[in-house]
Order: C-alpha cells, then sequence, then structure tokens
C-alpha cells in the first residue's frame, strides 16, 4: 500500500481490510499509523544494514567504500516507498528507527574506520567522514531517480568517494 499511493494514502483502517483482519486487530499490535510505520522503516534499516554487510564482503579488499555504496543505491532503488519512509522525520524520531538507523550506519564507520587504518591514517575525524559520506551517497540517491544522469550522477558520487579515499 506504501508503494502504491505513498504515506499519505497508508491507514491503518484500509490496511486492515486488504488483510482480512478487523481494524480492531490493528490497534491491538499498533498503537497507531506511525507505531506500525515506524516497525516498517526500522525493518528496512535492518534489510538495508543486511545490504550493506553483503555488499561489503563480496566488495573485497580495495573496493569496500564502493561495495558498500553500491549496496546503499541498490537498495534505494529497490525498494523507493520504504527508502523514502525511513527519512520521513516524523517516523525516523521514533527509537525504533533510531536504534535501525545506527546499526546499519555503524557499517559503514566500520568500513570508514578500516578503510583508513589500511592507508596508515592517522586519528582521522572518523565520525565527520563517515557522516559525509552518508550524505553524500544519500543526497545522490535522492537525486537519481529526478535526474536523466541518475546512474552517471551515482558513479560520479563513487568515484569522488573513491578520490577521497585513496592512499
Amino acid at each position: 500500500m506504501l508503494e502504491e499511493g505513498g504515506l499519505k494514502q497508508l491507514n491503518l483502517r484500509a490496511l486492515a481490510a486488504r488483510a482480512g483482519i478487523t481494524a480492531g486487530s490493528m490497534y491491538h499490535h499498533y498503537d497507531s499509523k506511525t507505531a506500525l510505520l515506524a516497525e516498517l522503516a526500522a525493518g528496512g534499516f535492518k534489510e538495508l544494514r543486511r545490504d550493506l554487510e553483503r555488499a561489503d564482503h563480496d566488495a573485497g579488499e580495495g573496493r569496500r567504500l564502493r561495495g558498500w555504496a553500491v549496496g546503499y543505491f541498490q537498495f534505494a532503488r529497490r525498494e523507493p516507498a520504504l527508502f523514502g519512509l525511513m527519512f520521513d522525520p516524523e517516523i525516523a524520531e521514533q527509537p525504533q528507527v533510531v536504534e535501525a538507523r545506527a546499526a546499519a550506519l555503524a557499517v559503514l564507520h566500520r568500513i570508514v574506520t578500516e578503510v583508513a587504518t589500511v592507508q596508515g591514517r592517522v586519528d582521522p575525524p572518523l565520525r565527520h567522514i563517515t557522516l559525509a559520506v552518508w550524505a553524500a551517497a544519500h543526497g545522490a540517491a535522492d537525486l537519481a531517480p529526478s535526474t536523466p544522469e541518475g546512474g552517471e550522477l551515482i558513479e560520479d558520487v563513487i568515484a569522488g568517494l573513491e578520490t577521497l579515499f585513496r592512499p
């Protein structure tokens, strides 16, 4: 339903009807629409984290940042409605979403830390670097669907990140 009509169209009554259960049953599990969407967003971040870990594993040495970025972009393309929900301001502040987002971001932080260590960089501002890489990737993932050169934009951002991380 999120993919079909977006966040504004989704409501618990319609979701219950589609699932073939009563609206009261929905409220037994979720206090509100926000609670349901927060669980969905947290699940999205858990799925993203698994995708990022798999992409890092498959990338191999010397291409780990590229692997992470490709995994991030692929998730955003594959799950655009869920990706948007995961960053909705009201949903993003829910505790389970904050926790799941932090776990997904920890994958990037680990990669940045390990790449910096391999390159012999001493005391780099790892938290700042991690957030800058994430912001660049997220911005490109948001912009790519609305620009004719979306694929090129993503590749350019990846190339830029790789340039920044050259020894």
